[in-house]
């Protein structure tokens, strides 16, 4: 007996379908509500999650490097003494990315106190170079402002990992006669990587001027999106500007800290004596920053939104539902034609002896 019970329930499990009943509901409100729920669901999935958020795709993120080379030569006259100012002299890369010298005053920075009183001075000893800073006073007009036509060359590489691309900020068609000529324009030369000083500096929405004196960072964004379900050589780069440190329409009074400077020195040695010039530099930080986000079709990503979006379709049923079974009048019909109730063995012999 028990062998046969178990071959029947065996024989029923492998060659046997279960299906859910359906019961067809003729209700124009009911009918309406369930179509618009699955054309919304719909549009949700064709629109945003296949149109907009690209769900067919799989995403990559760039590693990236960049090198950078700054070119111009200035020329300062401070009180009849002429200077040249090449590269070597107004940029410092152990600062940031890019630091570019636009203005500057010679000071000497206060020392230790010694604990001792000069009689003379009525005044306390310091241990300091000498004499002590006064970083009251900026020069101006600042030392630098031919950097205005300076320029700046950018070269970038990028390579997505998980689809084996790498690319260069230099394209197909910029080869090295185009560069000899070329000077970035956001609209007539968008691919060209040497950027004039002046430009950057009125695309993030600073005065060159300004900032010429009192510093200022500059944030160069170089955006790779590429979709590489096209060819790969459509992949390049657009390149943004922003001023980071306050905002170009501030004055001075309404801004907590103005500019960006530093300090720094160089020593020497006078008749065996240790002397040092200090420095306190104004001038532009340039930080590079490289955003990138790849796109190509996957067949994994693809099968998981139509999956969830067939999940969702089951809102409109589950709607539905609920207003059949709760909140129409003839709701207590609806739930009889839906559910099929049964009876124990116990109940049926009840039911019967009633009668």
């Amino acid at each position: 007996m028990k062998k046969s019970q178990i071959s029947s329930a065996l024989s029923d499990f492998f060659f046997e379908y279960e299906t859910p009943r359906q019961v067809l509901v003729r209700n124009r409100r009911v009918g309406v509500v369930c179509r618009l729920i699955q054309l919304g669901v719909l549009v949700y999935i064709i629109g945003w999650v296949f149109i907009y958020e690209k769900g067919y795709q799989s995403t990559d993120i760039a590693v990236s490097s960049v090198f950078t080379k700054m070119k111009g030569v200035g020329y300062t006259n401070v009180n009849g003494v002429e200077r040249v100012w090449d590269v070597s002299d107004y940029v410092f890369p152990p600062q940031v990315v890019l630091y570019l010298l636009m203005n500057s005053r010679l000071s000497l920075f206060q020392g230790e106190m010694t604990g001792v009183c000069v009689n003379t001075t009525n005044t306390c000893e310091v241990l300091a170079w000498c004499p002590v800073e006064d970083d009251r006073i900026i020069p101006s007009p600042p030392l630098l402002m031919s950097a205005e036509n300076y320029t700046l060359f950018i070269k970038n590489s990028v390579t997505f990992p998980i689809f084996g691309v790498t690319r260069s900020n230099l394209v197909e068609g910029i080869d090295a006669d185009y560069i000899n000529k070329c000077l970035y324009h956001p609209e007539d030369a968008p691919l060209c990587p040497i950027f004039r000083l002046g430009d950057i500096v009125k695309l993030s929405g600073f005065n060159f001027e300004t900032i010429a004196q009192e510093g200022g960072t500059i944030g160069i964004v170089i955006d790779w999106t590429c979709n590489f379900d096209v060819a790969v050589k459509h992949c390049k780069p657009k390149y943004n500007f922003h001023g980071l440190y306050g905002n170009p329409s501030d004055t001075g009074q309404t801004r907590p800290s103005l500019g960006y400077n530093f300090r720094y020195a160089k020593h020497y040695l006078e008749n065996s004596v240790q002397k040092r010039t200090l420095l306190k530099v104004f001038g532009i930080r340039f930080d590079i920053i490289v955003q990138s986000l790849a796109r190509k079709f996957d067949i994994i990503p693809t099968l998981t939104a139509i999956g969830s979006g067939v999940g969702i379709f089951g809102v409109a049923t589950v709607v539905c539902d609920l207003v059949l079974l709760y909140l129409l009048p003839k709701r207590e019909f609806y739930k009889n034609m839906k559910f099929k109730y049964t009876d124990t063995p116990i109940q049926v012999r009840s039911r019967q002896c009633a009668k």
